[in-house]
């Protein structure tokens, strides 16, 4: 066969796409065509990751920010849900950004990516600073709760997903157990782990639910500091949200300041935050003895979560975006986080 045939040949495949990168000017002709926003003067790409985001600049001025969803083996997104749940929020508490209808008010549009439909929704534009210190942390538990408060009065489209124990751990543990990179050693030593986590759990029936954002790590709320007032926050990312239980959405952020260090137990500096978001938290809303004592077992529970969520994108990520030596740290991680205690406050 010469270079001809065999190019010929190729070209006659029918290739399959993991995963794309919809162009900046591709999500501008979308939103100027089906969102009442006007003509789009200017949209770029903000950052990949679960999703892609999108900054998007009206003619007038005006921000916004588009997420385009991936296909996630989780199942479709949970945009009817968000959508409602976040609008049914901003009316009577703020604090989240908005979403905004399509010209049909519909929660969002669908884009014919190579993999398939891709739901993409748009979003009133925030800005501030991202929490760093303890009052930051402080205000960030206290936005949380009002949250959660106002979300007990959400009559609308159900979620799809419950952050139950079979969404944040059973699931995730099988990817987990399924990834290539995971040696019959890590599996054996992971399995063991989870069942030791679902023990200490087992009596989940006493644990308060709430309509979970899902991902209040202290990187999807940012923090205003108005001069004429006190610093407020609003929230955005509710992708991975649904109702499930308090001591998971109270797990993630400690959870985040100690995977950012790698720290078996808080330092000075980790328990401040975690003290100061608890405190925050219980001036807008209770939380009960059993719910605070639970927050460390979540802790580890969420980080299942996530090798789960990274194990479930190697078709695109790769298998060595989790590479062996890097799951085997996880283990010691998880095994020093069994002692962990929620911190008086």
């Amino acid at each position: 066969m010469g270079f001809e045939d065999s190019l010929a040949s190729s070209n006659q495949l029918r290739l399959e796409v993991a995963h794309s990168v919809i162009a900046e000017g591709s999500i501008a002709q979308a939103i100027q065509k089906r969102y009442p926003i006007g003509e789009v003067a200017n949209c770029q790409l903000l950052r990949r990751g679960f999703n892609e985001m999108y900054e998007v600049q009206a003619l007038d001025g005006r921000r916004y920010a588009a997420r385009l969803s991936a296909l996630r083996r989780r199942g479709p997104a949970n945009v009817e849900y968000e959508v409602s749940l976040l609008r049914h929020i901003k009316s009577r508490e703020g604090g989240v950004a908005a979403p905004v209808l399509t010209d049909s008010n519909s929660p969002c549009i669908y884009l014919s990516a190579p993999e398939g439909q891709r739901p993409l929704v748009l979003f009133e534009f925030l800005e501030g600073d991202v929490p760093d210190s303890a009052q930051d942390m402080e205000v960030t538990g206290a936005g949380l709760a009002r949250l959660h408060r106002a979300a007990e009065e959400y009559v609308g489209p159900e979620s799809r997903y419950r952050l139950d124990m079979e969404h944040l751990l059973h699931t995730p543990l099988a990817w987990l157990l399924a990834t290539p990179t995971v040696n019959d050693n890590l599996r054996q030593q992971f399995s063991l782990l989870a069942e030791s986590l679902e023990r200490r759990l087992a009596d989940t029936q006493a644990l308060t639910e709430v309509a979970c954002h899902g991902d209040c790590h202290g990187g999807n709320n940012f923090i205003r500091r108005p001069k004429d007032g006190p610093p407020t926050t609003s929230f955005f990312d509710f992708d991975d949200g649904g109702p499930g239980f308090l001591a998971y959405d109270l797990a993630v952020l400690p959870w985040s300041q100690l995977l950012r260090k790698s720290l078996a137990e808080p330092d000075a500096d980790a328990l401040e935050k975690w003290q100061h978001f608890l405190v925050g938290y219980k001036s807008q809303r209770a939380v009960t003895d059993v719910d605070a004592a639970a927050i460390p077992l979540f802790i580890s529970v969420r980080h299942f979560w996530l090798m789960g969520e990274y194990a479930s994108r190697a078709h695109h990520w790769g298998s060595q975006a989790m590479p062996t030596s890097w799951l085997t740290k996880q283990v010691d991680l998880l095994r020093s986080w069994q002692t962990l205690q929620t911190p008086s406050c």
